[in-house]
């Protein structure tokens, strides 16, 4: 059977994708996206090179995206996860969905335009999907207390993933660059940890209060009576711990006491208290490693009315002048 091209270049650019150290998560979608493409120019214009693709077919493949439900279509040709059984299966796909698809696309494009594999980027001009805003919950305190109380801390996995939360809550780390701390990243006289693989690639701190600082210690001389593993936060065989597992307990958690909370959801109201507390942009932005302070400002997009009307009441100005 003979190589199809299109896919030949799609192993190529991953394998540059892998080279740049790019998350498994980031390589995953990349890889799916330009696969479902790359298959649905084969089936609907029997196109098997990435120098026969026009603008059209991708605004045609926007268009089927819209028209099709969700896991109805596959980028192999017989998937073993059962999509069919999903819940969500049939559904419409979000607009985000769809913006995170054409910008996987043009990313793929720009590079074959960059690797001087194609004369011309058709996809240059093309406008990119306005992706849907959903305003991220606002936990309340006695959701959070409620959270935390639904762990079973006399036990190793629930103990370790109630002080991941914690520490998600008080620090804004994400779930991936926690899980890849050791001890000794850990300065306990300054309460920072040092994350050294981080989605940007680039080092930063995080900080910690004392509250996290005694669950921390705790944490610390707990695990080392039962594993000798390097992660702060390894599986009770003593191997590291994934990001889906952790994923999972916050779940099964949450879903005990009616709620549904996953680690960006705690990293997110970290965000929001953080503002509403009066901290500044240019802080949060570093202590969440984003790229720019403009990437930080669009949580304000995420404050409800009420959220607005209590960050208002604390800095009116009249009401914080003696007149």
């Amino acid at each position: 059977m003979a190589l199809n091209p299109f896919l030949v270049e799609i192993d190529r650019y991953m394998l540059d994708c892998s080279a740049k150290g790019l998350s498994p998560k980031t390589l995953k979608s990349y890889e799916q996206t330009l696969r479902l493409f790359a298959r649905y120019l084969l089936d609907n214009f029997e196109i098997d090179d990435v120098k026969s693709v026009k603008v059209e077919h991708i605004q045609a493949y926007i268009r089927s995206i819209e028209d099709r439900g969700k896991f109805t279509v596959s980028a192999v040709e017989s998937p073993v996860n059962y999509p069919e059984r999903r819940v969500d299966f049939g559904k419409p796909v979000s607009k985000t969905t769809i913006a995170n698809y054409v910008r996987n696309i043009k990313a793929f494009y720009s590079h074959l335009y960059s690797e001087q594999l194609i004369r011309s980027n058709p996809l240059k001009d093309l406008k990119n999907v306005k992706p849907e805003r959903k305003i991220k919950v606002m936990l309340e305190d006695n959701e959070l207390k409620q959270f935390f109380r639904s762990f079973d801390v006399t036990k190793f996995d629930q103990y370790r993933d109630w002080v991941i939360a914690r520490l998600i809550f008080d620090s804004g780390a994400r779930i991936g660059e926690i899980l890849e701390v050791v001890p000794s990243d850990i300065d306990l006289r300054s309460n920072a940890i040092l994350l050294r693989k981080t989605k940007s690639g680039k080092q930063r701190f995080v900080y910690f209060s004392q509250k996290t600082r005694n669950n921390l210690k705790s944490w610390i001389a707990f695990k080392d009576r039962y594993t000798d593993c390097n992660y702060l936060f390894p599986t009770n065989r003593g191997t590291k711990h994934r990001i889906e597992g952790v994923e999972r307990s916050f779940r099964l958690r949450s879903r005990d006491v009616g709620l549904q909370i996953t680690p960006h959801l705690l990293r997110n109201n970290f965000a929001k208290r953080y503002l509403i507390n009066g901290g500044d942009l240019a802080t949060l932005s570093r202590l969440l490693g984003h790229a720019s302070v403009e990437v930080t400002s669009q949580i304000y997009l995420d404050f409800a009315d009420k959220e607005v009307m209590k960050k208002y009441r604390q800095h009116s100005p009249l009401e914080n002048l003696d007149i």
